[in-house]
This record gives C-alpha cells, structure tokens and sequence, in this order.
C-alpha cells in the first residue's frame, strides 16, 4: 500500500474561488447570479503586448499554464499583469481550461463537523493532491448532511444537490441546487415536486431520477421524480411498490437499485426496489442482491461492487447470474480509513473518503473468466489529508472533471 502525502509547500486546504454567498440566520435560498468576465480585464488578458512565456506563441503558453495547480496560483499572479489577468478569477481559468478541453479529476467531498455541525464542500485535487474549497451552498448550516443527496455529470464538471432536512425538525426539503467548475459558483434550479430526505438519487440517460425517502414527520414515501438538466423540469415517475426511505442506490444496466440497508442489529430482512425507465416500472430486487447490500455501492465495469461495514471492510462484486456476492481479491480497506465514510467511482478507481477526510483510491483489475462473470482484484493507496481537515466527517462524494 503507498500513502500519498500532501505537498507541505502549499497552505493545506485554500478557496478554490471567491465566496459569492451568505448565509442566512433562517433556511433561506440566496438569489444567485451568474458572475460575468469583465470585458475589460477578458480584452486585456487577449492584448497583444509581452507574451504570456518570452518565446513562445500565446496560444501554446496558455496550454503551459492552464496545466498549473490551483495551489501555485496565489505565487503566480505577481509574475505580471497578463498572468494576474488570468490567475485572479478562477471562473475564468476554469472557463479557459474547458475550453481548451482539459479534463483533469476533481474528488468533490461534502464534510460537516462533528462538534459544530457546520458543512462545506472540500476538493481533492487527484493530479497534485491538495485540499482547496469552493463557495458554500446557498443554504443555512443547519442543513442535516445525511438526509440530502448529490449526483453529478462528470464530464461536464457539474454536480446537484437535492432535498434534505434541517436538523431538529421534521422538515424535508425540496429544493435543488447546481455547482458549475468552470462557474465556480452555485445556482438555485426548479424544487423538486415532493420534499424529501433520505431518499434514492441516479442518473440515468442523462437525467436525474429520485424516488422514496422520508416526508414530514419521518413518513416513509414511495414516490419519484425525474428531471432532465436542460430544462430543469422535474416530472412524477411511477410509485414504488412500498414506501420506503433509502439507504443506498446505484445505477445498473440502465436502472435505478434501491436499498433500504440493513440495520443493527440485523432483525428485519432489508427491502430493495429496481426501477426501469424504460417501462416506468419498479420490481423487487432479487433475495441475494438486497441480502448482501452490506455497504455502499460504485458500479465499475458494468459490475456492482460493494465496500462492506462488515466483513472487514472488504470490497465484494455482485454476480447477477447466481445472485451471489463475491469477494474482490487484495487486501480490506486500508486501517487509516475510518467509518463512517463514502463512495463514488470513476473509469476503474473506486474513491472511499474516511473519517477526517483520509481517502483510499482503490484500482479495480480485471484478473481473468469470462466477460459476463470475471474475477476481480483492488490495489489501494491513502492520500492522508492536512491536519486543518480532522474533525470532518464526509456525508456524500462525487467526482467532477474540469
């Protein structure tokens, strides 16, 4: 196992753009408005005049450094003024980057701390492995981080974030909330129908789909919605066959798994749903699969993988064929990862962020049978995050290129 340790050249964890919202003493969304380039410092970035890297063509000097870290930009603003013009606004250099067609990983990690409750969104750089952090969301700190749910697109650098509960009371939410990378800032989208915490979220076909959760007065709900990103629409989906509030869910072959999870000690066999957009349909999940639903879910190569709470902490891939789960060769999850932690997934790395934000990047391998039932195996490595991150619990993680 390799530990990957922060740079110790860099502040530990900085702001990956200026804040543009408060917050408000009452749960309140803030009224958001795009943040514009300003014509004049965009005309001056394109003058013609000293080159942005003596001897070199501006368009090949600006591919050098857009590939800069964030961490290095508070250095080089002072190199000059066209270099100012560009690290400055960090709208701008991510406007650039992806315009450029830079698609570089971002793990987006949403914390809140244990004694304080407060929440905030921290950001893993996956290329050089500093901490910084982006405008808070446009609502109170009050807000419970469990009870809402994210999703992202991460080949457009966006992510949502949508429902919740507010702590102490039994009061859902609908609301909606978009971040942008190349923005750097939060929109306020259309609420959701029903208000809900604790529910099941999936993209599917490019749109994103809700169902079940808890209502006012924790009141199981077995209703869903979808919305299409372009529009911002949300539309009722078909019910549930129960009502029931949601542990965990991922998105297989083009359907939405829903779990309810088991819960200690183990009296009551969980219930599961899989819903077909295709038909507009729910079933019950089969015996084995909401069985063994012992943790939470990425799906990598088609396959639906589970890091365990139990079995020491174990990584097991789901054979829909048997309807078995098996054990995923190498090692458990690596010590310095704590429960209670989260999961997302991209290409073959599985991200599992522990307690005091440790995060263990898992590769997954492909060993050998055949291509509907093959053996797999994990190879992990711990970037050990700065000091400044302990006390954070992570609640929800997403990965974002840009």
């Amino acid at each position: 196992m390799q530990r990957v340790r922060v740079s110790s050249q860099q502040v530990p964890v900085q702001k990956l753009g200026d804040s543009q919202m408060t917050l408000s003493p009452k749960f309140k969304l803030a009224s958001i408005q795009s943040r514009l380039l300003d014509p004049l410092t965009e005309s001056e970035l394109s003058l013609k005049g000293d080159p942005l890297i003596p001897g070199l063509p501006d368009d090949i000097a600006l591919t050098c450094l857009l590939r800069l870290p964030v961490a290095a930009h508070p250095a080089t603003r002072a190199v000059c003024r066209r270099w100012y013009q560009l690290f400055c606004n960090k709208e701008r250099f991510f406007t650039k980057r992806n315009e450029m067609g830079f698609q570089d990983p971002w793990l987006f990690v949403f914390s809140f701390h244990k004694c304080t409750g407060k929440i905030q969104w921290h950001v893993l750089d996956l290329t050089h492995f500093t901490w910084h952090i982006i405008p808070p969301m446009p609502c109170i700190d009050k807000v419970c981080p469990h009870g809402l749910r994210s999703v992202s697109f991460p080949s457009n650098g966006s992510l949502f974030v949508c429902g919740g509960i507010i702590f102490d009371a039994d009061c859902p939410l609908n609301v909606v909330m978009k971040f942008e990378i190349k923005k750097n800032h939060w929109t306020v989208m259309k609420k959701m129908i029903t208000a809900r915490s604790f529910f099941a979220s999936g993209v599917i076909n490019g749109k994103i789909y809700v169902a079940g959760g808890n209502s006012t007065d924790l009141f199981e709900l077995d209703s869903g919605e979808v919305m299409d990103p372009r529009n911002g629409i949300w539309n009722p989906i078909a019910n549930m066959c129960t009502n029931m509030a949601v542990y965990d869910a991922a998105v297989l072959n083009g359907k939405l798994l829903v779990t309810e999870g088991w819960f200690w000690p183990f009296y009551v066999v969980p219930r599961g749903q899989i819903y077909d957009p295709e038909t507009d349909n729910w079933e019950n999940m089969a015996d084995g699969l909401r069985e063994g639903w012992t943790g939470s879910s990425v799906v990598i190569y088609e396959h639906l993988f589970v890091v365990t709470e139990h079995e020491r902490t174990k990584l097991k891939v789901y054979d829909m064929k048997s309807d078995t789960w098996k054990l995923v060769d190498g090692p458990p999850l690596p010590d310095k990862i704590c429960k209670p932690f989260s999961v997302n997934c991209y290409d073959s790395f599985i991200y599992v962020v522990g307690r005091n934000l440790h995060v263990a990047i898992g590769r997954i391998l492909i060993l050998s049978g055949s291509e509907k039932c093959p053996r797999f195996s994990v190879e992990w490595e711990v970037v050990e995050a700065p000091d400044g991150l302990s006390n954070l619990t992570p609640s929800s993680v997403q990965v974002l290129f840009g």
